[in-house]
């Protein structure tokens, strides 16, 4: 029996889920061309001298339950740090954060929720409205992603405001609710919809290192252009090393082109390999040093936790 192993790390899922969702948005594939086949590099299109990566990371320190009245019924909570930040990749500079932001939340359907102050720190009260078609926690975990999607508008939003005229923002996941910033890219490393069906989805696994489809406009709760890109990888499972990647839709047919030749200018070298990152090739060396940096500014979780266990038995005492 012959067989290939994804590099992907399982622990992660998968890089393709295999079974994906038909989505329901309208997908027009004819927006660059009519004949659908791999796209080389232009050779033409020269990489900006500045990229910028925008990620963020989510830590939950402990589960709670909150108080909320008087006959003391409690209701869920989560106690969590997250941070997001900006590191750029500059030719003459090298790579260096020059955004970082971090919060601790403590998340709840408490109506009547307070801050926890901690000796590590006070988590900010996010309360969220119970609802009957959501698990509490599931619930609870999709506020503190909106939490820290909008950390992540803040970091992005900062960072472009004292970019160059030339540099390239590159957006770790979506680019939904950031699509509205100039010169960005969505960077969308695992692929649980299928956009697109036979026979352009077959040109997706005919991609060689570096090349891309032709752009397609995908129109559904949101609109933007979107193309496929396979990063360097060793031979695998017809979708290794693809990434999907997104601009906005207001754009010119030209302007989204551009990005998408960019990308193929840009991306590739920026490839993790497998035996210094478990999901390798897909994510890029900027954004994993990113998310180091940025899991260090959340705090020693085992400090972070006694910390809450502390506050919980009350008030800390005055010295």
């Amino acid at each position: 029996m012959r067989f290939t192993v994804d590099p992907w790390d399982p622990g992660y899922g998968t890089s393709d889920d295999g079974d994906l969702g038909e989505s329901s948005a309208e997908v027009d594939t004819a927006v660059e061309s009519a004949r659908w086949a791999p796209v080389g590099v232009d050779r033409s299109v020269v990489a900006p001298r500045a990229v910028l990566f925008v990620d963020g990371v989510r830590r939950v320190d402990a589960q709670v339950w909150v108080d909320d009245t008087p006959d003391g019924a409690a209701a869920p909570g989560l106690c969590a740090s997250y941070a997001a930040g900006v590191v750029c990749c500059c030719d003459d500079e090298g790579a260096h954060v020059v955004q970082a932001h971090v919060r601790h939340g403590v998340f709840t359907t408490a109506e009547h929720a307070d801050d926890v102050v901690t000796s590590a720190g006070r988590y900010q009260a996010h309360r969220t409205a119970s609802r009957a078609d959501i698990a509490p926690m599931q619930l609870l975990s999709l506020a503190l992603q909106r939490d820290l999607a909008d950390l992540e508008l803040l970091a992005a939003g900062s960072a472009r405001e004292t970019g160059s005229a030339d540099d390239l923002l590159v957006v770790d996941g979506p680019l939904h609710g950031r699509h509205h910033l100039p010169r960005a890219i969505g960077f969308v490393k695992t692929h649980r919809s299928e956009y697109l069906q036979p026979p352009e989805r077959t040109v997706v696994g005919e991609l060689g290192a570096g090349e891309r489809t032709p752009v397609f406009r995908i129109t559904g709760s949101w609109e933007r252009y979107s193309w496929y890109l396979r990063l360097p990888c060793p031979p695998g499972s017809p979708w290794a090393g693809v990434v999907r990647i997104e601009c906005a839709a207001d754009l010119p047919v030209e302007g989204a082109v551009l990005l998408a030749a960019l990308s193929q200018a840009t991306l590739p070298r920026f490839a993790s390999t497998a035996y210094k990152d478990s999901r390798a090739p897909q994510n890029l060396y900027p954004i994993g040093g990113l998310e180091r940096q940025l899991r260090r500014r959340l705090g020693d979780p085992g400090l972070m936790y006694r910390a809450l266990r502390r506050a919980a038995q009350g008030p800390l005492p005055v010295r």
